[in-house]
């Protein structure tokens, strides 16, 4: 537990054993993580990317959910880098996630041109100059698209990916038509969506989109994920997702 910091706190992810290092007071990674993690599972990959890779939540999982052998991260903020790297530690998975800390707009130049199979995004989703800001530089950072654009992103996304290669995001609903104009601008063929949603009765609150690079024009909407029931318990589908047993009546 020494490299675990007083400000923070080591987090169960019931999932094959593995735990990840958050702050106390800090943005923690919640159910888009999750889902996106579960969404990109069935892709086969070699190698796999996760750009603003935050707490490395998204590696972490996907070492779990998938045969991949090599995950990497990339965070910009030094201490949330730091905190990814002792998870990867912690968890004795050093020989197949590596985060490095930098700009995801360095990506290429980093790793090359058409050196993933397979990239992730969770975003940050708020445009800059809009929405109300957090105090906190960290979740400012993570929310807000202040140090990285939602175009940059797929632009950058689409050099990374070898051809055929898969992109896998989670955003907000809102801004969908953004996404989609963006992915074909970078020939990054948008092939499935699914909309998730807090509960039965109310509207989806996150997307989760699918593209292939240089792929034909055909795009699947898959039966909307719902988080919680009408009785505000937890799905069947989250659930297994999450890795939970459902309670015992």
């Amino acid at each position: 537990m020494s490299n675990i910091h007083p400000d923070e706190q080591l987090c169960d992810l019931q999932l094959d054993g593995l735990f990840i290092i958050q702050k106390k007071k800090g943005f923690k990674f919640g159910t888009d993580a999750v889902m996106l993690s579960d969404f990109a599972k069935s892709q086969k990959s070699k190698r796999t990317l996760d750009l603003c890779t935050g707490s490395g939540i998204i590696p972490l999982l996907l070492s779990a959910k998938t045969a991949t052998p090599e995950i990497c991260g990339i965070e910009i903020q030094p201490e949330i880098s730091d905190m990814a790297k002792r998870s990867v530690e912690y968890n004795g998975l050093l020989d197949r996630i590596h985060i490095t800390e930098g700009d995801a707009k360095d990506a290429v130049s980093l790793w090359g041109r058409a050196s993933f199979d397979t990239v992730t995004c969770n975003p940050p989703y708020t445009e800059a100059g809009r929405g109300l800001k957090n105090t906190t530089d960290t979740k400012l950072i993570s929310r807000h698209e202040i140090l990285i654009s939602l175009e940059d992103i797929i632009r950058i996304s689409t050099e990374l990916l070898v051809p055929r290669g898969g992109f896998f995001m989670v955003h907000r609903p809102s801004r969908l038509a953004d996404i989609i104009c963006l992915m074909r601008q970078y020939k990054l063929e948008p092939k499935t969506i699914r909309f998730v949603s807090p509960s039965y009765d109310k509207a989806p609150n996150l997307v989760l989109v699918h593209g292939i690079k240089n792929a034909g024009r055909e795009l699947k909407v898959l039966p909307t994920a719902f988080v919680f029931d009408a009785d505000g318990n937890y799905t069947g589908e989250l659930n297994l997702i999450y890795n939970r047993r459902q309670r015992s009546e």
